[in-house]
């Protein structure tokens, strides 16, 4: 390929690329997307935030012979109704190769990784195994070393298929201040002194154009399922009702997840007996099933965190203003969206019951022994919240 053929192919490449970026900007248009400035703008605003999870998935980290563990994502990244309390971490793995991952385990609440095979969503399809984290050998210390690979080892072993790409450690965090994330690195055993190719024009343009394929079909994929849940507002149902396409969804727990739609004069009320289990937690989020700003505003709330009645029910209020309740969630702007109740390593899976009501209503809808917060306590809330992200972010 001579040098004015490789220039036409960068720039074609690239123009392609561009085009596909533009071309997105329907996707917050979609039919049955909401209206409002507020979601609208959040439509766009995913599409921008996940271009850099795309170039990790289908660029930067796309060969499993020099895999890298990464987050996926970050208070400012995320999709696919990512949980608030949660670090994901992963790589892109070669099923029939073997890989050694060492580090330290850290001490989130609830942990798990994850063998991930090839599918037809954005993220592949169904766990082919997992381990939890107290199947995890662990030295005094937290540090463990885990083998990946189809042939059985010794010691910590995650066992592959030939269609396995990925492996997913998943971190969740109940005390946010106090629980600290997994370090760890991954190398491929057998590697030897092989090296990454040098950068070329042909594998630029082909990246690039994985890259754009990949995040059109993840940023239309999350709102179109989520659509499934949205005939049938402030219905909690799990994803396995709905759909019947194995995805990389977390092991232990399956989540009950419902839609809903309020106006800025209503609020819902969300009661439940939570199970008793290792962990569990409500998350909250917008249309494109992204969670809400969890550094800023109230997204939230976990096993650690809720406040619960006397006799130990969880009762959550959502609504656009503050109704001076612990176990508020913040609608941020957003019309409508979901909420999510997981129960992890629980024998029993409570369903929560839903009420939407009028916002001028909701003293005489709540018991008239709520518990009750001032703007003080909801000041150190928010700002154990912004500690909590520093702490398992790291910034």
């Amino acid at each position: 390929m001579n040098e004015n053929t490789e220039d036409k192919l960068l720039l074609q490449a690239w123009s392609d690329f561009c085009d596909s970026l533009k071309a997105m900007g329907r996707i917050p248009f979609r039919e049955m997307a909401p209206g409002t400035p507020v979601d609208r703008t959040a439509g766009f605003q995913q599409i921008l935030r996940n271009l850099s999870l795309s170039m990790d998935f289908e660029y930067e980290y796309k060969n499993p012979k020099f895999p890298e563990l990464a987050r996926y994502f970050s208070p400012t990244r995320k999709q696919g109704g990512d949980n608030s309390d949660c670090c994901y971490v992963g790589a892109q793995v070669n099923g029939t190769d073997t890989y050694r991952i060492t580090g330290n385990r850290g001490s989130s609440r609830y942990f798990s990784v994850t063998a991930v095979e090839t599918g037809d969503t954005p993220w592949g399809g169904k766990v082919c195994n997992a381990l939890f984290g107290e199947q995890i050998e662990t030295e005094e210390d937290g540090s463990f070393e885990l083998i990946v690979s189809p042939d059985p080892h010794p010691g910590n072993w995650l066992q592959t298929t030939p269609n396995t790409f990925r492996i997913t450690f998943r971190q969740y965090f109940a005390d946010w201040e106090n629980e600290k994330p997994m370090k760890a690195r991954i190398e491929r055993l057998g590697a030897g002194n092989e090296v990454p190719d040098v950068l070329s024009p042909q594998a630029f343009a082909e990246g690039l154009s994985r890259v754009s394929n990949w995040l059109e079909e993840s940023i239309e994929y999350w709102p179109a399922m989520l659509e499934k849940w949205k005939p049938t507002p402030n219905k909690f149902m799990s994803y396995w009702q709905l759909e019947d396409k194995g995805i990389d969804a977390t092991p232990g727990g399956d989540p009950l997840v419902c839609y809903w739609q309020l106006p800025k004069d209503e609020a819902l009320i969300i009661r439940v007996q939570p199970a008793d289990c290792l962990y569990w937690s409500v998350e909250f989020g917008n249309y494109y099933w992204e969670t809400v700003d969890y550094r800023y505003r109230l997204s939230n709330t976990n096993c650690h965190y809720a406040t619960l009645q006397d006799d130990g029910e969880l009762i959550v209020v959502v609504s656009h203003t503050d109704p001076g309740v612990p176990n508020w969630l913040d609608c941020s702007g957003h019309s409508e969206g979901y909420v999510t109740y997981r129960w992890m390593m629980s024998e029993h899976h409570p369903v929560p019951v839903a009420e939407q009501v009028k916002l001028s209503e909701l003293a005489d809808k709540l018991p008239g022994d709520i518990k009750r917060v001032d703007a003080d306590w909801r000041r150190e809330q928010l700002a154990t919240r912004r500690r909590g992200v520093n702490q398992r972010f790291g910034y």
